[in-house]
């Protein structure tokens, strides 16, 4: 029977690894935890029952019971070990095939909601960052959570372009930006202007910013290719 079942998955296209004893079986689970378990009751060693108990303490692997026993005292003492399913001998290799298929659907669908938990967590982690990130040059702060500016401790007002051009170009501090990929960046691949628009942004912010708006210290010209921020 355990010939004819790693036969069959493996004709599926699964890999498979087969114990012949119920110590066998638990060390090879330890060892390399399958994605579903297959676990016969009448095992050598220990029984399959025992197995299933013991990983159970371990790990929420599936694990499918195939057993010869009809009782239906017998099911729900396996299920009360802990396992997933619950498979009479004899039974068609088919129906075995769709209760693997089942239970590993199941696995799939517990990673994909560990993984969008995951996901929403980091995301709301990364949002409370952004809350106390502060962004210093200086005398200059840059305040991602309020989305303020302050020079010297007192506020800039800041229209939301120009705080969304100033943010970028702080975080790429030193680096020579082109006006193109200012405008994708900051007003996005659907912004019908051109690269005027980042030229008068860039005065502005100028003005509010520098000591000498005609001799810029912070916001310099890169010639024929943009602006640099210096901080």
């Amino acid at each position: 029977m355990r010939e004819t079942v790693k036969y069959n998955l493996r004709n599926q296209g699964y890999e498979v690894v087969v114990a012949d004893n119920g110590y066998a079986a638990l060390e090879a689970a330890r060892r390399q935890p399958p994605d579903v378990m297959l676990l016969d009751v009448m095992l050598p060693g220990i029984d399959g029952l025992e197995v299933c108990r013991l990983l159970r303490k371990e790990t929420s692997l599936p694990i499918l019971m195939l057993t010869a026993r009809s009782e239906e005292v017998d099911r729900v003492v396996g299920l009360e070990m802990g396992a997933d399913d619950y498979l009479t001998k004899p039974f068609s290799m088919r129906e075995l095939m769709a209760r693997v298929k089942a239970l590993l659907r199941r696995v799939e669908l517990i990673r994909e909601d560990l993984a969008a938990e995951q996901q929403e967590a980091a995301g709301a982690e990364a949002a409370e960052e952004r809350k106390t990130e502060t962004l210093a040059f200086d005398d200059l702060e840059i305040d991602l959570g309020r989305r303020e500016v302050r020079l010297g401790g007192a506020a800039v007002r800041l229209k939301p372009k120009e705080f969304d051009l100033l943010l970028f170009l702080a975080r790429n501090r030193g680096i020579a930006l082109s006006r193109d990929l200012l405008l994708e960046r900051v007003w996005g691949w659907t912004f019908d202007g051109n690269s005027r628009t980042v030229d008068v942004h860039v005065r502005w912010l100028r003005e509010k910013l520098e000591r000498d708006p005609a001799d810029p210290a912070r916001i310099v010209t890169v010639r024929g290719i943009g602006y640099r921020f210096e901080g």
